[in-house]
């Protein structure tokens, strides 16, 4: 059913970058080399809006597409987009350049927004989060407070089992943001000194 819709907007929109589609939300999301922009649902274009274009749209009288998400109405940030905008060639593509912008800068603030959850963090797991939790470190922020050393001595405060040292390298490297792997020997001996202390 959305197949015409879908064909004409990766065609159309393909002098933007490499375009390509993948069914999301009971439709197709529309990608510029792998930044989802639009949306092609029930026959109709949607394009990404953003606080830069968000007000125009609903001047406009555009509607945000709604799906349902376990039987709850789930709104999205993507605005159904007017029918005769397809005659309108330059004002469709201003619109769905600036819906691709939105888009990208959204997808880069996400990749730099600090992790909000321990688990999240580079070599960290749901059941290191766990044991930091029952070790008295419940956040981001309280374990780079601790520093790696600190956490690894409240983890074995709290814990009966023997902690390998691979948990010290790796609860360095959540702090510092990069794989345990790549902690330096000299870092490594260093923390070992501090924890001898």
């Amino acid at each position: 059913m959305d197949k015409p819709t879908l064909k004409n907007t990766l065609k159309f929109f393909e002098c933007l970058g490499k375009m390509k589609s993948r069914s999301m939300f009971g439709g197709f999301g529309v990608f510029c080399d792998e930044t989802m922009f639009a949306l092609v649902v029930n026959d109709q274009l949607h394009l990404r809006a953003g606080t830069a274009n968000e007000s125009e749209f609903k001047t406009l009288s555009m509607k945000p597409y709604v799906y349902k998400k376990r039987g709850f109405p789930v709104v999205t940030k993507y605005y159904s987009v007017p029918q005769e905008w397809w005659e309108q060639s330059d004002l469709l593509m201003d619109h769905a350049f600036k819906a691709l912008t939105i888009a990208r800068e959204d997808q880069k603030e996400k990749k730099t927004a600090a992790p909000s959850r321990i688990k999240d963090l580079p070599n960290l797991r749901l059941a290191t989060e766990r044991m930091l939790k029952k070790a008295g470190i419940e956040s981001v922020e309280e374990l780079q407070r601790a520093g790696a050393v600190g956490a690894y001595q409240a983890l074995q405060k709290s814990h009966n089992d023997a902690l390998s040292l691979e948990l010290l390298w790796a609860l360095e490297g959540a702090i510092e943001g990069k794989h345990w792997s790549v902690i330096t020997p000299q870092r490594r001996n260093e923390l070992l000194e501090t924890l001898r202390q």
